[in-house]
């Protein structure tokens, strides 16, 4: 769970004495306990079996009818402003570039060398003309180039992964340059935010966001640009730190000194279930709108953003898409968490605060971002240590099941996902919608 990147504590655990621990149920006993425990009305609710995070099967299960078969989130376009701009990174196994084409078309291209299988853009190569800028999470890393170049044996590659140049190949018969190129994804850009989809089946983002998308218009962060990155190395499953962002009943004891004081956890409400995604309110003390306004005022914080109604301003929201796609907006900023699952016990984040364009050029740009990087650091630090210990505590023999809060809804909706799409559907499909909490203090939906 350390952080790679500079900001932030450097905290290490003893996971690997639990793993001798792990269970291994069958996947589909498994499924059957996470379906009739997903079944329960929220006011029953309970916690999912260890095993769902912790076992081998279960997570290659997963993997295969979930991860790979629907849209996954992997790069903001601000992060490819120009033709030749690019991204690497790697996602469930699959090296990968993310690409702004010469035709403006962004691609999701493998990195994988039709000829011999090297990867094109393998860490701490010196790859000519690729300008690798900077790295990112670990093996990620960005650049600008006007063709790819596999530095094994020189095959070149134009930027929408077609094959140009391939040295020494005209005395293999029956090779047809034009017939060869590098594997392209599915992808679509979704209110600036690039998605790829490893089955080709998943049906258009558009459509399986399209309220989020309404509710997002006033953030507009399509025009936005991304102005800290923050990357980090978590030892725990996905699903932990999803289950972790999507409720604020938390706030009581991890965040007590940090959020709580600020958006108090019995203050927080969730909206009605969706097919697509989870929507959660997390309204701001009148006395901290105040001390923000005053701290703009002087220069120290982002501008609240001019197009958010009074709600919207007053207020935190968290927004959870199936499967991983994690955003949290608030009056000034608006924050994207990037999850790559790794292994039942490892995973690898990339958090992002994006702003307006226009907050550039403020004079007050880097006094504000180093404000809002180090607020993001001390409360993400506090859930990383949470996160570990959690799943630590998923080895242990004296783990239980637990009951849930009213609270948690957010966390039961996130179940009521995984139970529907291990039938192949969508939540709200087959039963009805779960109601929203309607901004009603301590309301538990009927």
């Amino acid at each position: 769970m350390k952080p790679l990147l500079p900001g932030a504590p450097n905290v290490t655990s003893d996971i690997p004495f639990f793993r001798a621990r792990r269970q291994s149920k069958p996947v589909e006993e498994i499924l059957r306990d996470v379906r009739e425990t997903a079944a329960r009305p929220l006011e029953r609710s309970g916690t999912l079996p260890a095993e769902i995070y912790t076992s081998d099967a279960f997570f290659e299960w997963e993997t295969q009818n979930i991860l790979q078969k629907d849209w996954l989130c992997l790069a903001h376009i601000s992060q490819l402003p120009k033709a030749g701009d690019f991204i690497t990174l790697d996602l469930l196994g699959e090296p990968l570039i993310v690409v702004h084409g010469k035709d403006g078309v962004i691609r999701t291209l493998s990195r994988v060398c039709p000829h011999r299988a090297m990867d094109i853009i393998p860490p701490g190569f010196d790859v000519p003309g690729q300008n690798i800028a900077d790295a990112r999470d670990g093996q990620d890393c960005a650049g600008h180039t006007r063709l790819f170049m596999c530095p094994y044996h020189a095959w070149t590659f134009e930027l929408d992964g077609k094959l140009k140049g391939s040295p020494e190949m005209h005395l293999a018969e029956c090779f047809d340059r034009a017939e060869t190129g590098l594997t392209a994804f599915p992808t679509e850009v979704w209110n600036g935010f690039v998605f790829v989809n490893f089955s080709g089946t998943a049906e258009p983002v558009a459509n399986l966001y399209a309220e989020m998308s309404d509710d997002l218009a006033a953030w507009n962060p399509a025009e936005m640009e991304v102005v800290v990155e923050m990357a980090w190395d978590c030892e725990f499953n996905w699903k932990v730190l999803v289950e972790n962002f999507s409720e604020c009943y938390h706030h009581i004891g991890t965040h007590s000194k940090t959020l709580q004081p600020l958006m108090p956890a019995k203050e927080t409400w969730t909206e009605e279930e969706r097919p697509g995604f989870i929507r959660e309110h997390v309204p701001l003390k009148q006395s901290v709108l105040d001390e923000l306004k005053a701290a703009t005022d002087a220069g120290s914080e982002f501008p609240f953003i001019e197009s958010l109604d009074a709600r919207k301003s007053s207020e935190w929201g968290l927004f959870i898409g199936y499967p991983s796609l994690l955003f949290f907006t608030g009056p000034n900023q608006f924050v994207w968490y990037r999850i790559d699952p790794l292994t039942p016990d490892r995973s690898r984040l990339l958090t992002s605060i994006l702003v307006p364009k226009s907050y550039r050029s403020l004079p007050q740009f880097e006094a504000c971002r180093d404000s809002a990087k180090k607020a993001l650091v001390e409360f993400h630090s506090e859930d990383m240590d949470t996160c570990a210990a959690v799943q630590r505590g998923l080895y242990a023999s004296g783990c239980q099941r637990g009951r849930m809060s009213h609270l948690e809804m957010p966390v039961w909706l996130f179940h009521r996902f995984l139970a529907a799409r291990s039938k192949g559907l969508w939540p709200a499909q087959e039963t009805p919608a779960a109601p929203s909490q309607n901004g009603r203090v301590g309301a538990i939906p009927a």
